[in-house]
């Protein structure tokens, strides 16, 4: 009787698809066999590249002539201490009574290399039916849609070819740069730091741009000067409540464009502040320096008989409307964890892994951050299921009572154009008894997904927000407020283990519309004082025209703050959005959605450069900094190959990958470009005789490490 072979990446997931089919089967040794099918399963990667020495033995020997090495016919092999294993698919395959191979490897690039390289192993007779099974989950229904819907396997030689040219890649970089950069330059990094065994340096496609971008964040960081301010706040009264304004040099103004600012509303200098108070206040001011929130601040409190007023000179009111963000794709939430818990995106990734496993959620290893149409139209039965999860019950109850999920697929959240390989991470709404099973950090996780994934079934988070500008004589002072006057999906977001909290409403001046997240170098410190709602209905009936009393001026010294240093989280973020880094639009474009490596792999690169020690990282913060030897290298690539340290090599790359998975350009165009590029860079370096200038460079960086 013919019988259906299933092939996995994983036990675990064999173990799943074994459940789904239903059948009576019996294990044996590697595999698990019924009278209609078997399923069996790889260990990972069965089979790998050669090394050098196995084409020649002559070439086991680090050597400048040897060098460009570009085989014709690469060359594979099994490894060994998972040879039993392979040896066992090998023979399943060739069974006589399989006549129909079920391909269930990860669905992904990486997935159909390591089937690819197994059946090329094993040479399976190519009459063989092969089909390949394509899931976004590890649930009952998920895995029985994927069997019945399975494609030829020939649908995705494309996507194949694209995988064995990344592997190829990776591997005449890694093997051509690594040699010849150790051979050149290994002995000077092993004098200089003293070292018994000439160095080894290991550089790459992806892991040298990364390692690039952190060493060139912390010289910004090490070359940054710091720049005093000096702002200059007048504290208003409104039927006895008070509230600030900040002084800008708009158009007008005696200060516009004045190269007394620093900035708009900074000067340079504190007397430069205190003459604009005087000036303002028709005599000088008597200050009196105060210390508010670690800071020096000079005040004049006026006398009754001194004061002054403010004319109101524009009011602005307007609602702003915060929709729920997108969904996590796992660089996001990777990001999150690394905020919230302090763990690295390698840790994030073995729990979301596992929670996928437990079919909690869908697969992990996606770049994307919405949903399939076809996945929208089933959207209620992930809603429901989490009523047994107790942390949300209310808000997906609340949502099916609703059935706000309803129109989801014309909403921004679903959109299959930004799909490649899989759709966001989401709870399947099945598999919660798992949770008492899993790490509380795992849990925590969980609900992480859950409550951004039922955020974008809610309207959005409504402000109300009033500017207010007011004059004394002829400077400007600004206001703004903003206030929460509709929850909206805000209410969801809000973790059960998060015991932040946060104020409903907030006077800001003009400068603090930053996220202090993201604010740059010269940024200017922000300030967050909280207001009830009945004095933002007073301020409502603020009119232009009034005047308001000026109880205080207060001159607020502050100073311009470094780039920040990257967080594990905020590093695999950025390599995501590597497009940031990219001044080329095509480049930049294509970049954005794979970015620098794969969702799959940044987590791996980053640790194997905290490994070889080109990194270090704080476990406690997460900090990610770069370590002498790390710094070295860098300098050594930017003398020698310095394409390596930029996003720009990356991207395209990867859009010749691209182009490759699409069919847009063949196997041997991509060759040709890839073994020229490797050739000339390898035959660059031979010819380099820079190693005086680079112990230069490494005496300044071990100054920073002492």
């Amino acid at each position: 009787m013919p019988k259906s072979l299933f092939i996995s990446e994983k036990p675990s997931v064999a173990q799943e698809f074994a459940r789904a089919l239903k059948y009576s089967f019996k294990k044996s040794d590697g595999y698990m066999e019924s009278e209609e099918s078997i399923v069996t399963w790889c260990v990972g990667h069965l089979v790998t590249m050669s090394y050098p020495e196995v084409y020649d033995n002559a070439l086991k020997r680090w050597t400048i002539e040897t060098l460009p090495f570009l085989p014709k016919d690469f060359l594979y092999e099994v490894i060994p201490n998972v040879s039993k294993q392979f040896n066992t698919v090998k023979s399943l395959l060739n069974r006589k009574d399989v006549d129909k191979i079920y391909v269930c490897t990860d669905s992904g690039r990486e997935g159909e290399y390591i089937y690819r390289l197994v059946e090329q192993m094993a040479k399976v007779p190519a009459d063989k039916e092969k089909r390949r099974v394509w899931i976004d989950s590890q649930t009952e229904e998920e895995i029985l849609r994927g069997i019945r819907e399975a494609k030829p396997l020939s649908a995705y030689n494309n996507l194949s070819n694209a995988a064995y040219l990344r592997a190829k890649e990776d591997y005449l970089m890694g093997i051509n740069f690594s040699r010849i950069l150790t051979l050149k330059y290994g002995q000077s990094i092993t004098n200089y730091l003293g070292s018994e065994k000439r160095a080894a340096i290991s550089v790459g496609r992806v892991m040298t741009c990364v390692l690039g971008m952190v060493v060139r964040r912390e010289r910004e960081i090490r070359a940054f000067v710091k720049t005093p301010f000096f702002r200059v706040l007048t504290t208003l009264d409104v039927t006895g409540r008070n509230f600030d304004g900040e002084f800008r040099a708009v158009e007008g103004s005696k200060y516009f464009n004045s190269p007394l600012l620093y900035k708009e509303n900074g000067f340079r200098e504190r007397i430069d502040a205190e003459k604009l108070i005087k000036e303002l206040i028709g005599r000088d001011p008597n200050f009196t320096e105060q210390v508010e929130n670690g800071k020096n601040s000079y005040s004049n409190t006026m006398a009754e008989d001194d004061k002054i007023v403010a004319e109101i000179i524009q009011m602005e009111k307007k609602k702003e409307t915060k929709n729920p963000p997108l969904l996590f794709n796992l660089a996001e939430l990777q990001n999150e964890c690394s905020k919230l818990f302090k763990i690295s995106p390698d840790e994030t990734l073995k729990i979301t892994q596992e929670l996928y496993e437990k079919k909690l959620v869908t697969y992990p290893r996606t770049d994307a951050r919405v949903l399939s149409t076809a996945v929208s139209k089933e959207i209620h039965k992930n809603i429901s299921g989490l009523k047994g999860f107790f942390q949300v019950k209310d808000f997906a109850t609340e949502i099916m009572e609703k059935g706000t999920y309803k129109n989801i697929s014309k909403t921004r959240y679903v959109n299959d154009k930004q799909i490649t390989d899989h759709y966001a991470i989401i709870p399947t709404g099945q598999g919660l008894s798992a949770l008492s099973s899993i790490s509380n950090t795992a849990v925590k996780i969980y609900e992480v997904i859950a409550r951004r994934f039922l955020s974008i079934f809610y309207p959005g988070a409504v402000y109300q927000k009033i500017n207010l500008t007011t004059k004394i004589k002829a400077e400007c002072f600004f206001s703004s407020f903003k206030v929460l006057s509709e929850e909206g999906y805000l209410k969801v977001v809000n973790l059960s283990f998060d015991q932040k909290k946060t104020g409903t409403a907030m006077n800001q001046s003009s400068s603090q519309e930053k996220n202090k997240e993201n604010q740059s170098s010269d940024s200017i410190d922000n300030e967050e004082e909280n207001f009830d709602m009945d004095f933002i209905e007073i301020l409502k009936n603020l009119k232009k025209g009034m005047l308001l009393p000026v109880n205080k001026m207060t001159i607020k010294e502050g100073e311009t703050v470094p780039p920040k240093r990257y967080s594990s989280g905020s590093l695999i973020l950025a390599m995501e959005n590597a497009g940031q880094l990219i001044e080329d639009e095509e480049l930049r474009a294509q970049i954005k959605g794979s970015g620098i490596g794969t969702s799959a792999t940044r987590a791996e690169i980053l640790n194997k450069l905290i490994k070889i020690n080109y990194l270090s990282l704080n476990k406690k913060t997460q900090i990610v900094t770069p370590a002498q030897l790390g710094e070295m290298i860098y300098e050594v690539v930017n003398a020698s190959i310095k394409s390596l340290l930029n996003a720009e090599l990356t991207a395209s790359w990867e859009k010749g990958l691209t182009f490759v998975a699409e069919g847009s350009i063949t196997e041997e165009e991509y060759m040709e470009k890839l073994e020229g590029f490797v050739g000339r860079m390898t035959n660059g370096v031979k010819g380099l005789n820079n190693q005086s200038f680079l112990y230069q460079n490494f005496q300044e960086i071990a100054s920073n490490y002492k």
